[in-house]
């Protein structure tokens, strides 16, 4: 490490989502014929009356000035606003806190709860971002593994073995990325009644909320568990729901408190979310799901088609996710068997030779906390993904 470089951003490893998303088109760049799997970002345009909300604001001087840093205050009402009709959580405007997205929402409040040394339990597989953010607020990330023989679901047992008088928070999520995985009411319950019992905080992302497909229900944990409102945030955003992930348009939902502090932490961080940009996300959360619902039906399809065929692949466990647009193989039946004639010891290693050999890019598992995994976005056109996992299928077989 360079020595001018603090230690805190020394001990932080690049996004792998990113990172293979990016290397992916920079060998699209240079005309090599390359399919990502990378990213999670739906391939829809955002729907026509958000952008055109957003030229309106552009022709808006009152836009063209700085705003309040916790958000507009018509956006923060309309966020409440749709909590409450989407998810039954009701909530004052004074509780939501506007960000540059969802990954700035969870940094703030990891910066607001977290001491040096305080341990938080984040259930594996995990989104990437989940320990490296803890980590900055000099938090001890504890790993809880789950595998895809208990439906990637943790459990108050493993919650209670791993928590000490250290113990500050929870990091909770359905559904959930990497997995698709999505917990039932009784499972939520259980789950937010613990951390009620143990005075543990609950970070709990919901940024999937509407990405649920045949009986699996989204349920929000405080809404289960009205005990815990006083210790449980909520995180959120449009990137996932209404195709804006380019938007960077997320909120936090907290104790008034707490909302306060992360307040005065984004005022000399980032103050205001670009204007243009909320006026979108207000359009969006105030505007009616139908382009949500035609998303989700393609979605459905995909993880059906993904599904089979993964499912098809001798060696290859896929369970069918639940919810978001993802599925996360289980791998290790074919790590140290050949591979397009050598040998790979590792998921990581796997995915390079089907980077190499099939010109496909999938995140490997070692970056959520799960290795002999690979995750797979399917939020991209049929013809790429029928085409993707077919060549992937091709150099395994």
């Amino acid at each position: 490490m360079d020595a001018a470089l603090s230690a805190r951003v020394g001990q932080i490893s690049e996004s792998p989502t990113l990172a293979i998303s990016a290397k992916a088109k920079r060998l699209r760049g240079a005309g090599i014929d390359v399919i990502g799997f990378g990213a999670g970002e739906p391939d829809f345009a955002t729907p026509a009356h958000i952008v055109d909300a957003a030229r309106r604001a552009c022709d808006d001087p009152a836009m063209h000035h700085y705003t309040p840093a916790g958000g507009l205050p018509e956006l923060r009402e309309a966020i409440a606003r749709k909590t409450a009709r989407d998810s039954g959580f009701d909530v004052a405007p004074e509780h939501v806190m506007v960000t540059n997205g969802g990954k700035h929402a969870l940094f703030n409040v990891f910066q607001a709860l977290v001491d040096p040394g305080d341990e938080v339990l984040v259930p594996a597989p995990f989104w990437v971002s989940y320990p490296e953010q803890v980590r900055l607020a000099g938090g001890h990330v504890v790993p809880l593994p789950t595998t895809s023989a208990d439906g990637y679901r943790v459990t108050p047992g493993q919650l209670e073995a791993a928590r000490t008088s250290r113990t500050k928070a929870l990091v909770f999520v359905s559904p959930s990325n990497p997995t698709g995985t999505v917990y039932t009411p009784a499972e939520v319950r259980a789950i937010g009644r613990w951390a009620a019992d143990t005075g543990v905080w609950v970070i709990t992302d919901e940024i999937y909320e509407h990405l649920v497909y045949d009986d699996a229900t989204f349920t929000s944990l405080p809404v289960e568990v009205r005990g815990l409102r006083s210790r449980c945030v909520v995180v959120n955003g449009v990137a996932k729901t209404y195709a804006m992930t380019g938007w960077r348009v997320g909120w936090s939902i907290a104790p008034v408190d707490v909302t306060a502090a992360i307040g005065r932490l984004q005022s000399h961080l980032t103050s205001n979310v670009c204007n243009i940009a909320q006026r979108a996300a207000l359009a969006a959360v105030e505007g009616p799901l139908d382009d949500v619902a035609g998303m989700r039906r393609t979605y459905d399809r995909r993880r059906h088609r993904v599904h089979e065929m993964f499912s098809a692949i001798d060696g290859v466990r896929c369970p069918l996710p639940g919810g978001a647009f993802y599925v996360f193989p289980d791998v290790r039946q074919r790590l140290e068997r050949p591979v397009a004639g050598r040998t790979v010891s590792s998921s990581l290693e796997l995915c390079a030779v089907l980077l190499e050999e099939a010109k496909v890019a999938l995140v490997p598992g070692e970056g959520f906390g799960a290795p002999g995994h690979v995750r797979l976005s399917y939020a991209l056109a049929d013809e790429e993904l029928e085409e993707g996992v077919s060549r992937i299928a091709a150099v395994l077989q």
